[in-house]
C-alpha cells in the first residue's frame, strides 16, 4: 500500500517539475529573442550613432571621400539587401517571442505616422491627431536631424539619411525624446531647450505638466501659442509621452516607405502609416508662394520665358514625384509586413469632406474620434476666405483645394504633368490639355478615390 501511494505522488511531483522547467525555458527563450532583436537594432543604427558623435563626424559622413568607401563595401543595392535580411530575421523573432509570451497583441497603444511632403496639407491633417487628448503628438521633430545632418540626394547618401531618420523615429515612438538632444542646436543644457522646432504646434508640449513657468531673460525661439511656458524640459516631455495612451508624429522628411519595415515589425510598436499626397501642380504652386526665393527661376521662366528652366530642377521635381509614387505602390501592393498598416489619403478628399476623412483615418488607426476633434474640424474648415496664411491650419477647405488652378501658368502645369504623369495617374489626378481646361472649375481634375487605398 505504501508503494502504491508513493508512486502517484512522485509522478505528480515529476509533472510539476517538468511544468516549471518548461515555463522557465519559454521565458528564457523569450528573453533571448528580445536581446537578439535589440542587438540587431543597435547594429543597424550604428550609422546614426556615428553621425551623432561630433560635427566633424557629420562632415565626414557627407564628404566626397565617404562615397568610395560606401561603394567598396556595397552600394545602395547591397545596403538594402542587408537591411531586408535583418528585417526578415526580426519578423521571425517577433512571431516567436509573441507566441511564447502567449499574446499576439502588442498592446492597445497605437503609433501613427503621418508621412507627407511639404505643402501637401500635412500640418492641417496633423491637427486631426493633435487635437485628441489621449494622443502625444509631435510636429516635424526630424527637422532638427535635417538641419544637423546634410545628405546629398540619391545613392548611398540617400540610404544613409533614411537609416538615420528611421533610427530617430523608432526612439521617438518609444518616447525616448532624448535622442533629439544630439541634433538640437544649441545643445540642451540639463535637458532644457528653448529651441524645439515648432513646439507650439504640439499641444502635448504646451500643456501641464510639460509647460513649466516661463523664465525671465530666456528667449523662446519656438514658443507655445496660447500660453507662456518655460524652456522645454525634455524629461517632462518624455514622461508625458509615456503617460499618453497613443503616439502620433507628422513628418515631411521620410520618402522611402520600405525603410520603415523594421518599425512596423518591431514588437514594441503598433504602427499605422498614413501617406498624404496632393496634386503635384498644386504643390508646386504652393511652394512658389511659401518658398519664393527658391523658385525665382521658375517664376521668371513662367512670366518672361527668357531665363531657361534648368534641367536639374525639372529632374528634382520628377524625382520627388517618383519617390512618392514608389512608396504608394509598395503600400498598395499590401506586402505581408505592411498589410493593415498603410493608408493612402489625398489632400483634396480631406478638403472636400474633412470630418468623413478624419473618421476614416481614426478607424484605420483603431482610435476613437473624440468630440474635441470633431469640434476643431468644424471650426477650422470654415475659415474666412482671407483668413488663411501660408502656414495656417485654418482652411475654407471646400474652396481652398482648387485655388491653385487660377494662380499657376499653364506652361508650368505642363512641366509638372510631363514630369509627374505616372504619379498623377496612380493618385487619380487628371491632366489638363489646355489653359481653358485648367481654369474651368466645372472640369474636375480629380477622379473618385479608390476604396483599395485603405489597406
Amino acid at each position: 500500500m505504501e508503494i502504491r501511494h508513493a508512486l502517484p505522488q512522485d509522478f505528480r511531483e515529476l509533472l510539476h517539475c517538468l511544468k516549471m522547467r518548461s515555463k522557465y525555458a519559454i521565458l528564457l527563450v523569450f528573453v533571448i529573442g528580445l536581446i537578439i532583436i535589440e542587438k540587431e537594432n543597435n547594429f543597424i543604427s550604428r550609422v546614426s550613432d556615428k553621425l551623432k558623435q561630433s560635427p566633424q563626424a557629420l562632415a565626414e559622413a557627407n564628404s566626397t571621400e565617404a562615397s568610395p568607401a560606401l561603394a567598396e563595401n556595397g552600394s545602395l543595392a547591397s545596403l538594402q539587401e542587408l537591411d531586408a535580411a535583418f528585417s526578415q530575421l526580426r519578423s521571425h523573432l517577433r512571431n516567436i517571442t509573441l507566441q511564447l509570451a502567449g499574446d499576439g497583441d502588442p498592446g492597445s497603444r497605437r503609433h501613427v505616422l503621418l508621412m507627407a511632403t511639404t505643402r501637401t496639407g500635412s500640418s492641417f491633417v496633423g491637427e486631426f491627431f493633435n487635437q485628441q487628448g489621449s494622443i502625444f503628438y509631435l510636429f516635424e521633430p526630424l527637422w532638427h536631424i535635417e538641419r544637423m545632418v546634410t545628405f546629398e540626394p540619391g545613392g548611398a547618401n540617400a540610404v544613409g539619411s533614411a537609416l538615420v531618420y528611421r533610427d530617430v523615429l523608432k526612439q521617438l515612438f518609444l518616447c525616448d525624446l532624448y535622442i533629439l538632444e544630439s541634433f538640437i542646436s544649441p545643445a540642451p543644457e540639463g535637458h532644457l531647450t528653448p529651441f524645439m522646432f515648432r513646439r507650439g504646434s504640439s499641444r502635448s508640449l504646451c500643456e501641464e505638466p510639460v509647460c513649466t513657468p516661463s523664465a525671465k531673460k530666456v528667449f523662446e525661439k519656438y514658443h507655445c501659442k496660447n500660453r507662456r511656458c518655460g524652456p522645454l524640459n525634455i524629461t517632462l516631455a518624455a514622461e508625458a509621452c509615456r503617460r499618453k495612451q497613443h503616439m502620433a508624429l507628422k513628418t515631411v522628411r521620410i520618402r522611402q516607405l520600405e525603410f520603415l519595415q523594421p518599425l512596423v515589425e518591431d514588437p514594441r510598436l503598433d504602427m499605422r502609416i498614413i501617406q498624404l499626397v496632393r496634386d503635384p501642380r498644386a504643390v508646386l504652386a504652393s511652394r512658389m508662394v511659401a518658398f519664393s526665393g527658391k523658385y525665382e527661376t521658375w517664376k521668371k521662366w513662367a512670366s518672361e520665358g527668357e531665363a531657361p528652366l534648368r534641367e536639374e530642377e525639372v529632374q528634382r521635381l520628377r524625382g520627388n514625384c517618383e519617390s512618392i509614387r514608389l512608396s504608394a505602390e509598395l503600400g498598395l501592393r499590401r506586402p505581408g509586413w505592411l498589410r493593415g498598416r498603410y493608408m493612402l489619403v489625398r489632400y483634396e478628399d480631406v478638403a472636400r469632406a474633412p470630418l468623413q476623412k478624419a473618421e476614416e483615418m481614426y478607424r484605420f488607426a483603431g482610435l476613437p474620434l473624440t468630440p474635441q476633434v470633431k469640434e476643431w474640424i468644424s471650426k477650422n474648415t470654415q475659415a474666412p476666405r482671407d483668413g488663411s496664411g501660408i502656414y495656417s491650419t485654418r482652411k475654407n477647405s471646400s474652396e481652398q483645394f482648387e485655388k491653385w488652378r487660377f494662380s499657376i501658368p499653364f506652361k508650368l502645369a505642363q512641366v509638372v504633368q510631363d514630369a509627374c504623369t505616372p504619379a498623377m495617374r496612380l493618385f487619380g489626378y487628371k491632366l489638363a490639355s489646355s489653359p481653358a481646361a485648367l481654369a474651368n472649375r466645372s472640369f474636375s481634375l480629380l477622379e473618385e478615390a479608390q476604396p483599395s487605398w485603405i489597406t
